[in-house]
């Protein structure tokens, strides 16, 4: 599509706004009414939620990974520790994520730490993934240059043959994040680009509590 076509498009938002009275103590209660709300809709992969790291040059990059759970505190994702994200986190502990459903106009943004999952923590949940993907994340070098298709599935006929029969245990290179957020905004989309933006933010460290306050569009 031509620049100019697309700079043309237009969509004024028509849902209803976010009223602050209506708004609960802990962005999380908000955030899950917003999620199953987001499944309900038939969103796929309602759960992902791109994550922006940098390491010590101050480069940011971004991915899309899946968020596996989440209490008062904040949420999981896992991951190889030997990936790209997880080095960068290794520098620099601060994170930013996104969760973002454009059909219903909707974004939440958090900004936070991160902390690594206990051993019994990524255990627990590696051993509810199924095999293939349980085989997979033992394949995979991750974020280190492939050179064919051919060379990662030799690999993986490799470790089938390997585990075949037995439980496959947690590789000691792959586990979980905590995801501690000390800021969540939410975005809700409205007429003429006069949305609904909500920040929550606290001060750093789990069990402090939280501010509200409405931000301009």
């Amino acid at each position: 599509m031509p620049a100019d076509d697309i700079a043309s498009l237009r969509n004024d938002y028509t849902e209803a706004g976010i009223r602050q009275a209506d708004l609960p103590d802990n962005p999380f209660d908000l955030f899950s009414r917003w999620l199953d709300e987001a499944f309900a809709a038939g969103i796929p992969e309602a759960h992902g939620m791109v994550i922006a790291t940098a390491g010590v040059d101050g480069q940011p990059s971004q991915r899309t990974v899946l968020m596996k759970s989440f209490d008062h505190d904040g949420f999981y994702f896992y991951t190889n520790y030997a990936s790209r994200k997880a080095r960068e986190l290794a520098q620099n502990p601060r994170i930013s994520c996104l969760f973002q459903w454009l059909i219903l106009h909707r974004q939440v943004a958090f900004q936070g730490h991160v902390e690594k999952a206990s051993k019994e923590n990524s255990a627990a949940y590696f051993a509810s993934r199924p095999e293939g993907s349980q085989i997979g994340a033992w394949a995979s070098r991750q974020s280190e240059v492939l050179a064919d298709r051919e060379t990662l599935e030799e690999r993986v006929a490799s470790l089938r043959e390997c585990f075949a029969g037995e439980e496959i245990p947690l590789p000691d290179f792959w586990g979980g994040y905590h995801v501690i957020p000390e800021r969540v905004e939410f975005w809700q989309g409205r007429t003429n680009r006069l949305h609904d933006r909500f920040v929550y933010s606290r001060e750093a460290g789990k069990g402090a509590g939280w501010f509200l306050d409405r931000l301009y569009p």
